[in-house]
């Protein structure tokens, strides 16, 4: 693929811009509103991930924490970590076909279910082998309903506002982040162990929300269309995209290019394994995409500070626990401010922009940190330990432009329906595979290393600029099905709007809508 590989054709724009009521906002339609509420109780899957890793780091600044569990280091420390991922990887081969066979929803109940137990259980560890146990079913239950929950959102979302919220949904990672960093923060002040036990239970809150509410959510229209519930989907595209009217051009146009797709498919689905992921020149296309994808947003230097924090400000004389608790709170903050500006630049500014400008920037700033690192290890310059911690936040900033909100988001919407849950699952396997090297070699190599280990970053991050450069194709401006079909040619995509397009002009010339003729 050529650098500088875009999508071409007029997407959403050409395609069913026109039937969009433009009175029709996410503010004043109640419908429209009510959808939001339930995709927002999809997107906090991510703030439960995003709460779990920034606990893990406020907790190895507690001393109350670090004590009951005997001082962990090194190979200890990383398991502590790491055991979160093993669970996820031990989900990770049953998890796609719960999705596709049970729906997007029963999914998500079950991994919530499971996390529910799973915190009691870390909430009233007494040893380090409870605690590990608990953690291990918390990356178990995770894993069912992270690889459900971004689908559902795509794939339930009104079309103005898919791409949006769909990378909304790795961005509210911080959210829980948040939470988990200002709890921790607070609670450093109990002197027991409810200083550590605590944040361990807001850790559920999500889960218990979703466990109570997830059935009265609407049901994936793509998924009941794969099922043979055609009824039941244009129902659900009718009553949250246009207040009920199954006649709507909008609810016909989704709906036969939906089915369209599927019946594409069809002959795919009927025979999708693993291998077929990599079977044709399109799917390894993807494939190669998202797992690149997969690796670079854990392994571009932020897994340092995403799980070793603590460790970082020791190399550069930062010891007092609550300056460190402070600076990982106010940093949370900062990471949802940016990942949530880009998420709502996505169809403004297009992907491949996005994730160029956030590589360039992650190269400059984790340069210079490790420029100022090695000064202050060298001569105990003062200011360069500050210039460390002011680089982590330009990093962090960079970082959060591309990785944070497009992951998920292009992975998800790259891949055609029959390979989307398979495919997902090998990006969140992926993902897996580069924590659990993070976390158990970096903090042996930071302790080994110290300020030198960043190098490796610097030079892997070179390795990702010039990937993404000839890699990422943009595809902003397009409908799920159309940017799906891309990567298996123009003839693809024609086959699916031609079908959509059909019962769109056929609706045109029968309805009194309001929507504006073509001319």
């Amino acid at each position: 693929m050529g650098a500088g590989a875009t999508a071409t054709g007029g997407g959403t724009a050409a395609a069913y811009g026109h039937l969009v009521d433009p009175n029709r906002k996410w503010y004043n339609n109640r419908r429209i509103i009510f959808l939001n509420f339930w995709i927002l109780l999809l997107l906090i899957t991510s703030s439960t991930n995003g709460y779990d890793g920034s606990m893990m780091n406020g907790l190895q600044s507690l001393p109350q924490w670090d004590g009951y569990f005997g001082h962990p280091t090194g190979g200890k420390l990383g398991l502590l970590n790491a055991i979160q991922n093993i669970g996820s990887l031990a989900a990770y081969p049953i998890s796609p076909y719960m999705a596709d066979g049970l729906g997007r929803r029963t999914s998500i109940f079950i991994g919530a279910f499971i996390m529910c137990i799973a915190t009691a259980v870390q909430t009233a560890s007494t040893s380090v082998g409870m605690f590990i146990g608990a953690r291990f079913l918390i990356g178990f239950g995770l894993t069912f309903a992270a690889c459900a929950a971004p689908m559902l959102v795509t794939e339930i979302s009104y079309p103005v506002y898919r791409a949006q919220l769909t990378s909304t949904y790795n961005s509210l990672w911080y959210s829980g982040a948040i939470v988990a960093a200002w709890s921790t923060f607070g609670s450093f002040k109990i002197l027991n162990t409810w200083s550590w036990r605590l944040p361990s239970v807001l850790q559920a809150v999500p889960s218990v929300f979703q466990v109570a509410l997830i059935f009265f959510a609407p049901e994936s229209p793509r998924w009941l269309i794969s099922k043979g519930r055609d009824d039941q989907a244009l129902k659900t595209l009718a009553y949250y995209h246009a207040d009920g009217n199954e006649q709507d051009p909008l609810v016909q146009y989704e709906f036969q290019e939906i089915k369209a797709a599927i019946n594409l498919d069809k002959d795919v689905a009927a025979k999708v394994g693993w291998k077929t992921l990599f079977a044709t020149p399109g799917n390894r296309k993807r494939m190669n995409i998202i797992i690149a994808l997969a690796f670079f947003s854990q392994w571009s230097g932020n897994g340092l500070v995403s799980y070793y924090l603590t460790k970082v400000f020791i190399t550069i004389g930062i010891v007092d626990p609550t300056i460190q608790l402070l600076i990982n709170g106010i940093l949370q903050i900062w990471n949802l401010f940016w990942a949530l500006l880009a998420a709502s630049l996505v169809d403004k500014v297009g992907r491949r922009l996005l994730f160029l400008t956030s590589v360039g920037g992650m190269i400059i700033f984790f340069t210079l940190q490790t420029a100022c690192s090695a000064v202050y290890a060298n001569t105990g310059n003062k200011a360069a330990a500050n210039s460390v911690i002011a680089f982590i936040f330009l990093f962090y900033g960079s970082y959060d432009l591309a990785f944070t909100p497009l992951i998920v988001s292009y992975t998800v919407e790259i891949l055609p329906y029959a390979l989307r849950a398979k495919g997902f699952t090998v990006f969140n396997f992926a993902i897996s595979l580069s924590l659990i090297f993070n976390q158990y070699v970096n903090p042996i190599a930071l302790e080994k290393l110290q300020w030198k280990y960043y190098i490796v970053y610097c030079c892997f991050l070179c390795f990702e600029a010039v990937f993404l450069y000839f890699f990422v194709i943009e595809t902003k401006n397009r409908t799920l099905e159309e940017t799906a079909a891309l990567f298996d040619g123009e003839e693809s995509v024609e086959q699916i709007t031609a079908a959509a397009h059909g019962h769109d002009e056929k609706d045109e010339k029968s309805s009194g809508s309001f929507h504006e003729q073509k001319v």
